[in-house]
């Protein structure tokens, strides 16, 4: 199985300024992100950025990246662009990594590219992990999903998804392992990410701004690797980074 991983990177951020060039010991988070991304079974792996100075870092330390135009509404626009670019065929296996997961499992990504390969009945594949904590099953910045018999999305949603019948907002009646959270990780094939950009935008998409939503409201079916671990932490905070720190002391150059 051959597959492209496209790892969209823009500077604009609320929480963290310059969130791809933020430093991890002695590199930009991004080139981890890269690098990582660089063990998995992918033939290539490409930064898509709309900044030069995202450019300049990835090109200083031997990582293939591509500018981007700089009014991309959403990822997917600028890995839609990247596909473009790089000229990959309809058919090509792309996986999204986000720019901000510095601990992604490579086997993660392999298991979802492959997840795509194999369900000619979707158009996108994705991951979700069972939630332990009721903390995060009313977290609305945790997003769980629903999934039917074969493992096929039916919905995703910040709102504690399924709701048990007797439960309260005090009492939930959440139980550990019931529930999927929805891991940022997108398959597709390369041409239905050439045509999600001009796909009319989903009412529940703005509701709920989850851009997968406009995937599902437009009939097509998205397939989720349930995976029996747990994502290492992204980071959207200068929190989360400092975390990521202590946990890639191993990293130090």
């Amino acid at each position: 199985m051959s597959f492209t991983v496209i790892i969209p990177a823009r500077l604009a951020s609320t929480r963290l300024p310059n969130k791809p060039l933020a430093d991890i010991h002695g590199l930009p988070m991004i080139v981890h992100v890269a690098r990582r991304a660089a063990l998995s079974q992918a033939g290539q792996v490409v930064v898509a950025t709309d900044a030069p100075e995202v450019l300049a870092a990835c090109a200083a330390h031997g990582v293939q990246a591509l500018l981007t135009r700089a009014d991309h509404v959403s990822g997917s626009d600028r890995l839609a662009e990247a596909c473009e670019q790089l000229g990959l065929d309809g058919r090509e296996l792309v996986v999204n990594v986000q720019g901000d997961e510095p601990l992604i499992a490579p086997a993660m990504i392999d298991a979802c590219a492959s997840l795509l390969g194999q369900r000619e009945d979707c158009v996108m594949a994705t991951v979700g992990h069972a939630l332990d904590e009721a903390s995060e099953f009313a977290n609305p910045n945790v997003v769980k999903l629903v999934t039917d018999a074969r493992g096929t999305a039916l919905y995703f949603s910040r709102a504690p998804i399924p709701w048990w019948r007797d439960g309260s907002p005090e009492a939930p009646g959440f139980k550990p392992g019931s529930v999927l959270r929805h891991v940022g990780l997108y398959a597709y094939h390369a041409g239905f990410l050439r045509r999600f950009p001009g796909l009319e935008v989903s009412p529940l998409e703005q509701i709920e701004s989850l851009e997968q939503l406009r995937v599902l409201w437009h009939g097509e079916r998205i397939a989720v690797h349930i995976s029996a671990d747990k994502p290492g932490p992204g980071v959207d905070t200068p929190a989360d980074l400092d975390r990521v720190r202590q946990l890639m002391p191993e990293l130090r150059s």
